[in-house]
């Protein structure tokens, strides 16, 4: 893809090339051992796809499982495009005090708070 194009110009076709070229990237990047251009990919990619899913799905106020942090969860304060703005939640219902933004494609299964 043409990097003067943003994924929020992409057709959801070109969506899923660039998603399978950046996977492909980031196992290339692992293999040989360089994690952190492995990590950059995996990031990329998370952000390609959550522009092939729809932020009315994910409900302000809410917490939803992070796909990638097992017994973390994720309390969304907001939604802005692609991106959720909230706080990291520990398997003790612990808030992390810092505000961060995430791709959607990184929210699970809604959760209930303890």
């Amino acid at each position: 893809m043409n990097n003067n194009y943003r994924y929020s110009d992409y057709s959801v076709e070109q969506l899923r090339q660039e998603i399978g070229r950046l996977k492909e990237k980031a196992q290339k990047a692992e293999q040989l051992g360089n994690i952190s251009e492995a990590a950059v990919n995996e990031r990329k990619m998370q952000v390609a796809l959550a522009y092939t899913l729809n932020p009315e799905d994910f409900t302000a106020n809410e917490a939803y499982e992070f796909i990638t942090d097992p017994g973390w969860s994720f309390k969304v304060d907001y939604i802005n495009g692609v991106f959720a703005w909230g706080h990291r939640v520990n398997l003790l219902g612990e808030v992390y005090k810092k505000q961060e933004a995430v791709p959607i494609s990184l929210l699970g299964k809604m959760v209930k708070e303890k």
